[in-house]
């Protein structure tokens, strides 16, 4: 699995750490090969974003664009899992607001962009249970693992 981030934005954001989270995550979904890209916005990109994709005027957390899948891969080259776009400084304010650590929060909002890559949604509440209950086993499991150690 190749993993791409690109950070234009100024919050220090510890991107090996959310190199493991993203490998984890995948791992535990069973997918071992593709590219996933991560990108690190600005509040001002992500509203645009938001506004643009979702229709939806205010700055989010993460936003995912699904562009391809297993089914649509080219011999020799990974296919194209998708874009999540996480805005670090949203996330700083929810980790302040539900009272945990900002990594853990960016660890969060990863796998949730990650699962929808890969086909979760939250649209109804059945959805969502299944989704939130997804994102508590991988990210309990992370944690526990000691994987999420930072170096």
């Amino acid at each position: 699995m190749e993993i791409l981030i690109s950070n234009d934005q100024d919050l220090p954001v510890d991107e090996k750490f959310l190199e493991k989270v993203a490998e984890y995550a995948l791992r535990w979904e069973g997918v071992s090969s593709g590219e996933l890209s991560i990108a690190l916005v600005t509040e001002d990109e992500i509203h645009e974003l938001n506004v643009k994709y979702r229709g939806k005027d205010y700055p989010t957390d993460v936003l995912s664009f699904q562009t391809g899948g297993p089914e649509e891969e080219i011999e020799g080259m990974p296919y194209l899992l998708g874009d999540v776009v996480i805005c670090p400084a949203v996330a700083a304010k929810q980790a302040v607001e539900y009272g945990q650590p900002f990594d853990q929060e960016m660890a969060l909002l990863l796998t949730h962009g990650i699962l929808h890559l890969l086909g979760y949604d939250h649209e109804n509440e059945e959805e969502a249970e299944v989704m939130e209950t997804r994102e508590r086993e991988i990210l309990a499991s992370l944690f526990a693992s000691g994987e999420s150690a930072q170096d």
